[in-house]
């Protein structure tokens, strides 16, 4: 039984899940912070469930890239309980898991999160037969993002926050956006990606694991700004 979290957007998501079978999944996005409402979050859900932290073999956690205080709210609680319960971590990309929504959909999936001065994140996906990485992740402007995207062909399919966001640009541009419970973050698919994962020997050292930003925070910028380096 694995115990999934996503902390990385707005919305917070948790799941159990065991291999090919997904348990139990609660998903919120109530604007509240993630620090008020995770732990008792995953409490509840596991009571709901009638699953025990003895129940629990593995935790899986997005690691990023998104929300800079989200990320680390996420992932101190999966390497605090990953500790105390003695099981493997597994860290997942939360692009991956955002493109993992739309798994077996037969085009490509273009996961895409806010970067904040006016970038995204994203990354490309297959999700045909197999499921692959088609294009590294990276934080760049929306326009230069969809141009990249709709070279490699095929029908390509939106996915997270900023498929809302720029819904329209990606729609006239030819891409499709997914329905909205398949558009944000899902812990449903952090367990998927994560049983991957653990299918190939892989996990994470939970006192190394560090958050993927890509990207400095506004505040180091800010920082570094005022105080004359670059």
């Amino acid at each position: 039984m694995l115990l999934a979290i996503d902390t990385s957007s707005l919305v917070l998501s948790c799941a159990l899940a065991e291999k090919d079978r997904l348990v139990a999944e609660w998903t919120v996005q109530k604007r509240l912070t993630h620090s008020e409402q995770l732990i008792p979050h995953l409490d509840a859900m596991m009571k709901e469930a009638g699953v025990s932290k003895e129940d629990i073999t593995a935790i899986a956690v997005s690691i990023g890239p998104g929300s800079f205080t989200g990320l680390r709210i996420g992932l101190a609680t999966a390497k605090m309980a990953a500790y105390i319960w003695k099981v493997p971590i597994v860290g997942v990309d939360t692009l991956e898991s955002l493109a993992r929504n739309m798994e077996g959909a037969e085009a490509f999936i273009l996961p895409l999160e806010d970067a904040q001065r006016g970038h995204v994140y994203a990354a490309l996906y297959g999700a045909f037969d197999e499921f692959w990485k088609e294009a590294p992740e990276e934080a760049a402007p929306i326009d230069d993002v969809i141009a990249a995207a709709l070279r490699h062909g095929g029908p390509v399919i939106a996915v997270g926050e900023c498929a809302d966001t720029y819904k329209e640009k990606l729609v006239s541009a030819g891409i499709r956006v997914a329905a909205p419970h398949s558009r944000l973050a899902r812990a449903g698919s952090v367990a998927r990606a994560a049983w991957a994962r653990l299918e190939k020997g892989e996990k994470d050292d939970p006192l190394s694991l560090l958050p993927n930003y890509i990207r400095r925070s506004e505040a180091e910028v800010l920082w570094e700004k005022l105080h004359g380096k670059s």
